[in-house]
């Protein structure tokens, strides 16, 4: 009786420090986002709001995922939301969501277990209204005791994604090029 108990207790320490020897799960995810673009022009400028995006941010490989659905950007006149959802500009029934997948290209100047500040590079191919188009473009990535904070502002040609105006009141409302912003919160 004394053996077995004497080899359950075994069991349990070695379990027991396994265990504690298993790596940090890698794959962050972050469900706190908040992704907003500004238009500027002389008639208007526009900013809508989007806190319903989600993201994975793998540590070891620098692999980045963005899923963003488009009919939650919020604007400031319903007008304005009606125009962005409809068929002549995102048709957002046809195209849902935009996302964007790719890698901090240089991870390795991020030290995930060491508080500070890192400038990367993020690139990687960004799917808009069906468009997909390879991008380059910087981030920041903040590493800090209770999570790390990934940031990054930019700017798109609508163009290149598809969204055109050659008339009527968007054409003069809506900058050709719009500037994101983009901060997400991961849980380590």
């Amino acid at each position: 009786m004394k053996n077995l108990m004497y080899s359950l207790a075994l069991i349990f320490l070695f379990v027991g420090m396994a265990s504690f020897s298993l790596p940090i799960e890698d794959v962050l995810k972050s469900q706190k986002t908040h992704i907003w673009f500004f238009s500027s022009t002389p008639l208007e400028d526009i900013t809508a709001n989007n806190y319903k995006a989600t993201s994975t941010l793998d540590t070891k490989t620098g692999d980045v995922v963005f899923s963003v659905p488009m009919q939650s950007f919020e604007f400031e006149k319903a007008l304005m939301q009606k125009h962005f959802n409809n068929k002549d500009f995102l048709d957002t029934k046809q195209f849902p969501r935009a996302k964007f997948v790719g890698k901090i290209a240089d991870v390795s100047k991020v030290n995930f277990d060491k508080p500070g500040s890192y400038n990367v590079t993020v690139e990687g191919e960004m799917t808009i209204k069906g468009e997909t188009k390879q991008i380059k473009k910087p981030g920041v990535i903040t590493v800090a005791a209770n999570g790390i904070k990934a940031e990054s502002k930019f700017d798109i040609t609508l163009a290149d994604y598809g969204i055109t105006f050659q008339k009527g009141k968007p054409a003069s409302n809506i900058a050709k090029d719009i500037e994101i912003n983009f901060i997400g919160e991961y849980s380590k």
